[in-house]
């Protein structure tokens, strides 16, 4: 059964597995996130822990029974009881409903860990699997959204407590 657990420093090998793995399909899907981004993995991963500390962000993963990361799952911006909610499941465990479970689970955690009372998440006009997770996990569209440049769209999920 995979398991939701906050990102820690040890993590850091497999994280960069998975995006490595899985970095193909994440393309299609959204705008890649360049060499540099693996390149500098180390610094990169070292500032998310940092800003998690200073809470300002809470980064999670959705471990395999193996160890491996099968998501990464993210409150950014934490401000005001408001978070923006970014995830990415790998490509081989798509179609399960691993990724709305989880987002459901991590709307529960953002509500009762981190004090949250509104989560918005932005999807691309193509990804209709991600908006069919979020629709699924309670979020409703709200409005238009540019990512890198790219058409989409807002969502928002108000969060009870």
């Amino acid at each position: 059964m995979p398991k939701l657990m906050p990102l820690r420093v040890d993590h850091a090998p497999a994280v960069l597995a998975f995006e490595l793995a899985n970095r193909a399909y994440f393309a299609a899907l959204v705008p890649d996130r360049g060499d540099d981004f693996f390149d500098q993995f180390a610094d990169r991963y070292n500032a998310l822990l940092t800003e998690q500390e200073a809470g300002i962000c809470a980064f999670y993963v959705l471990l395999g029974e193996d160890g491996s990361v099968l998501g990464r799952f993210n409150l950014v911006d934490i401000e005001e009881h408001t978070a923006e909610l970014g995830y990415r499941v790998a490509q081989h465990i798509t179609g399960r409903g691993v990724a709305t479970a989880t987002v459901r689970e991590l709307c529960q955690r953002a509500a009762t860990q981190h004090g949250l009372r509104t989560l918005r998440a932005a999807t691309a006009r193509q990804n209709a699997a991600s908006q069919k997770v979020l629709t699924k996990a309670g979020f409703v569209p709200v409005g238009p959204a540019h990512l890198g440049g790219e058409p989409g769209t807002w969502y928002q999920r108000d969060l009870v407590t």
